[in-house]
């Protein structure tokens, strides 16, 4: 049985965040996020993590996310983002800058998994369970093709109080299988104290206890055969959009729509934080110590 691989979305800007947030050190002795990702993924039994990144900073994020920080605990690859990574026939528009979006990102990995695999945003905290529940999910789906799953989360509970957030508002049957998400790229708690989503101008209330995606997802590798496929069609309709983004719940609704595709929505009681704004980062810090206070992290994480 194949172990499963972590693949960790780093290539994004971080133009809320103001540098590169996936980097930053938040534990007691410097440890980033990504850090915690991959000691988690090694506890649940994965693998290999993969770090999809960009040319722009490779070095300086080579030297210092190697197999020997992680102890050789986990196999360490990497792929590359970029604007110009298209299917034949298409180019770059001019003045295009912005990144393709979260499933270009994954598609870059299509060389380097043959497996199920979990995809994780480099700079949001998901907690030992998530982990485990996803890699349980990924070993019982190894050999199979078209079940995925994603982790749920409510989304009062994944909100900043320092501006929007993106999530994406997951519909879900009684069987706990998912039936559309959408991307709403900005959703805030008011001076109401209501969540609202922001659409073209508009705010519309959230209730607290919708699910969201936090981009934690569980796939097969069949997931890139779509992708390729239908990114195609997607840039013919969008090229010429310099802010149009391929996120990963635009494919997912595709494929659960036409019923090519289940996804599981699975839930967990590990705690989410991340870092969006400069201003999260204390509160990210002060979390991640209260774990560590509480026996869940080790207070050297790889020593």
């Amino acid at each position: 049985m194949n172990k499963p691989t972590l693949l960790v979305l780093a290539a994004g800007m971080g133009s809320r965040y103001g540098s590169l947030k996936q980097m930053d050190g938040v534990g007691p002795n410097g440890e980033a996020i990504i850090d915690y990702s991959v000691y988690d993924a090694i506890r649940a039994g994965f693998g290999r993590v993969v770090f999809v990144i960009r040319h722009s900073f490779e070095k300086d994020f080579r030297e210092v996310f190697t197999p020997e920080r992680f102890g050789g605990k986990i196999e360490v690859g990497f792929v590359f983002q970029e604007l110009d990574k298209l299917p034949e026939g298409f180019t770059v528009p001019e003045g295009r800058e912005k990144p393709w979006g979260t499933n270009h990102a994954v598609m870059m990995a299509a060389g380097e998994i043959k497996g199920p695999f979990a995809v994780i945003n480099a700079d949001d905290f998901y907690g030992k369970s998530a982990y485990q529940t996803v890699g349980d999910f990924l070993r019982s789906a190894d050999g199979r093709k078209d079940e995925y799953c994603v982790v749920g989360y409510q989304v009062k509970n994944t909100l900043s109080d320092n501006g929007t957030v993106s999530r994406a508002e997951c519909a879900v049957d009684d069987k706990g299988y998912l039936t559309s998400i959408v991307e709403r790229t900005s959703i805030e708690r008011k001076a109401d104290g209501v969540v609202y989503y922001t659409l073209d101008g508009k705010d519309y209330p959230i209730d607290d206890n919708t699910p969201v995606s936090m981009n934690m997802f569980g796939f097969t590798p069949d997931y890139f055969e779509y992708s390729e496929e239908y990114f195609k069609n997607f840039l013919k309709d969008n090229v010429a959009n310099l802010k149009s983004e391929f996120y990963i719940p635009t494919m997912v609704n595709v494929l659960v729509n036409e019923g090519k595709a289940k996804m599981k929505v699975l839930t967990t009681d590990s705690p989410w934080f991340g870092v969006t704004y400069k201003e999260d980062r204390p509160m990210v810090v002060a979390k991640i110590q209260s774990l560590i206070a509480a026996g869940e992290y080790p207070q050297n994480l790889w020593k």
